[in-house]
C-alpha cells in the first residue's frame, strides 16, 4: 500500500542530506517538489538544525503546521560520526579551507587520545567557528571570516554525553559524538587536537541522530523525488 502524506496538515519527514547540499538547498528542493506535486504557489518548509556542505546525514524536514514542532527537533540531542585528521588545522577547521599550520605528531599515542577525549565529555565551553552561519550584527560570520575580516565570538557552553573512539588510523581517528543541540563538531576537532598538543581538522561529518530518529529511517532526496511522483 502506498503512503500517503498530508504535507499542507503537516509532515515530518527525514532526509538523509547528501554531501555538497546546503541545508537551505535541501528545504528549498522539497519545497519546490512538494509544491509542483500539489499546484500550489505556498507552503510551509523548514528544518530542524543546519548542516554544513562538508556534513552529510539525517535532517529533519517538516511541511504545513508541523512546522510548529521544529523547535523540539532543534533541541534534541544529536549524534555524529566524524572523522579527524591530526598534525594540521585549517582555517575553516574543515575541509572548505587548505591546511595552513602543521604540527608533530609522533607523540601521539592510543593512550593520548583516549585520554583527551575523557576530558571532553560533560559541559564544556566551546568557541564557534568562524567560518559559521551565526550572525553578528545581522552578518553571518563565514561571510566577513571570506574577506579576511577579524570578527570576535564569544564561547557557549554546550555538552558532549558521549564521545566514543570508532577507529584509530594515524593520522585519522573516527569518533562517534553524542551532544547538545549548539555544538559545532569542527570547534570539538580543533579543540581535541589543541589538547593533544598538535593540529586537527575535521575531514568527514555525517550526522546519524536526532532526538529519537536515526539515519537508517532516513530516505535520500532522489529517492523522494521518485516516491512523489508515484503519488
Amino acid at each position: 500500500m502506498k503512503k500517503t502524506f498530508q504535507f499542507l496538515e503537516g509532515e515530518v519527514l527525514l532526509i538523509n542530506k547528501p554531501l555538497h547540499w546546503t541545508s537551505f538547498q535541501l528545504v528549498n528542493k522539497l519545497r519546490w517538489l512538494i509544491k509542483r506535486k500539489l499546484g500550489i504557489k505556498k507552503i510551509k518548509v523548514g528544518h530542524s538544525g543546519t548542516l554544513d556542505p562538508l556534513a552529510s546525514g539525517l535532517m529533519i524536514i517538516c511541511t504545513g503546521k508541523k512546522t510548529k514542532e521544529i523547535s523540539q527537533h532543534q533541541a534534541a540531542e544529536k549524534e555524529y560520526i566524524a572523522t579527524l585528521k591530526l598534525g594540521a588545522t585549517t582555517p575553516s577547521y574543515d575541509g572548505e579551507t587548505e591546511e595552513t599550520y602543521f604540527y608533530p605528531t609522533k607523540h601521539i599515542s592510543k593512550e593520548l587520545i583516549i585520554s583527551v577525549c575523557n576530558r571532553f565529555i560533560g559541559e564544556i565551553e566551546q568557541l564557534p567557528p568562524i567560518f559559521s552561519a551565526i550572525k553578528l550584527k545581522g552578518k553571518k560570520l563565514y561571510e566577513s571570516a571570506r574577506k579576511g575580516n577579524k570578527v570576535e565570538i564569544k564561547p557557549r557552553i554546550i555538552r558532549i554525553n558521549e564521545l566514543e573512539i570508532i577507529s584509530m588510523d594515524l593520522p585519522y581517528i573516527k569518533l562517534r559524538v553524542l551532544c547538545s543541540k549548539g555544538t559545532y563538531i569542527r570547534s570539538l576537532a580543533h579543540d581535541l587536537g589543541k589538547a593533544m598538543n598538535t593540529g586537527a581538522w575535521l575531514c568527514q561529518l555525517q550526522r546519524t541522530k536526532i532526538g529519537t530518529e536515526t539515519i537508517k529511517n532516513a530516505i535520500d532526496i532522489n529517492d523522494f523525488q521518485q516516491m512523489i511522483k508515484s503519488l
